[in-house]
């Protein structure tokens, strides 16, 4: 069966083959009724469009980088869903990256993303490479990142209120009675990790709790680093009663290090999160924890792409909120 042409959708959609052009190329230039015909009519007919020949067309590749720490970390293939859900509805592709915290990885990424000329990239990562960033910028590529960066021509930037959901659960575990609170920290290289630790250190400040720096132990926003760090701090003459986890994986982690010395969660040490992945409502038992909603920083990535012609935004904002579950209780 032959393959069907420009002209047959045209013919289909009683419309002229460069009607069709500008819808699949520029669809701003084309009626919404007009379009919705023309899709209308490709769908239909079963027409698929050559990426490259519409790329040399309109000057656009209509492809988007799209560029995470961890794709295995179940936070960030939500992510990836939010930023997709909006590419599918406007008729964009995308090209997925995962750096594993590797800078090496992230220049490949990087290299992928110039090579097959995206029309913008978002790094929803702690690493930033500002070598890497000017080649980006050079080539005038819209840019969004996540907590790294200065806004500026060409560049947006998405901060979450870590703050905001670290005071919730300080405020959470002390008015439960807690007063020996640990802490255990991402990856200190990451600016959100520290941003993280920081906001702990003030939260306990405003309660007049004394920070004592054994109870603050870095871990790697793995299952194993939180492990690790349970480990330690329940090896101290006086152990914590609470942990805060910069993130739900390490909480998990957490979980399973208490349960392997014989205690109980919440019974002997309280645990929360941070991020609210799928998997915390069904630890055992469901995880206490600080929400930050992928689905929306997703749309926010895309949306600083996008919207606005790829105007930049500057600044973006994503809350967080506390979700209390069984982790927790008083003492």
């Amino acid at each position: 069966m032959a393959k069907p042409t420009i002209h047959q959708v045209a013919d289909h959609a009683k419309v002229s083959i460069t009607t069709v052009s500008r819808t699949i190329n520029n669809p701003d230039m084309v009626e919404p009724e007009t379009a919705e015909r023309v899709w209308a009519a490709i769908t239909e007919l079963e027409y698929y469009p050559n990426g490259q020949a519409r790329s040399l067309v309109s000057g656009r590749s209509r492809l988007l980088g799209l560029i995470v720490s961890d794709i295995t970390n179940p936070f960030f293939p939500e992510v990836i869903k939010g930023f997709e859900d909006l590419a599918t509805e406007q008729r964009f592709d995308i090209l997925i990256g995962s750096t594993d915290y590797d800078p090496q990885k992230m220049a490949l990424c990087i290299r992928r993303m110039l090579e097959r000329r995206v029309d913008g990239v978002a790094i929803m990562t702690s690493e930033m490479d500002n070598h890497l960033i000017d080649q980006l910028a050079r080539r005038k590529v819209p840019m969004v990142f996540l907590d790294v960066a200065v806004p500026r021509e060409g560049i947006s930037n998405i901060v979450v209120n870590y703050e905001s959901g670290i005071n919730e659960a300080v405020d959470h575990l002390a008015g439960l009675g807690h007063r020996r609170i640990g802490f255990i920290s991402g990856p200190q290289q990451l600016k959100s990790a520290q941003i993280r630790r920081l906001a702990f250190m003030r939260s306990l400040s405003r309660y007049g709790i004394h920070v004592d720096d054994r109870l603050v132990v870095e871990g790697d926003h793995k299952v194993n680093g939180g492990l690790a760090a349970i480990t330690q701090l329940m090896q101290l003459q006086e152990r914590p009663t609470a942990v805060l986890a910069s993130n739900d994986l390490t909480a998990v982690g957490a979980i399973r290090g208490i349960h392997q010395a014989g205690l109980t969660v919440p019974g002997d040490i309280s645990v929360v999160g941070f991020d609210d992945i799928w998997l915390a409502e069904f630890t055992d038992p469901p995880l206490t924890t600080v929400r930050l909603s992928r689905t929306e920083l997703g749309h926010q990535a895309f949306r600083a792409l996008v919207c606005d012609n790829g105007t930049p935004h500057g600044e973006l904002s994503v809350e967080t909120r506390l979700v209390i579950r069984e982790t927790t209780r008083a003492i």
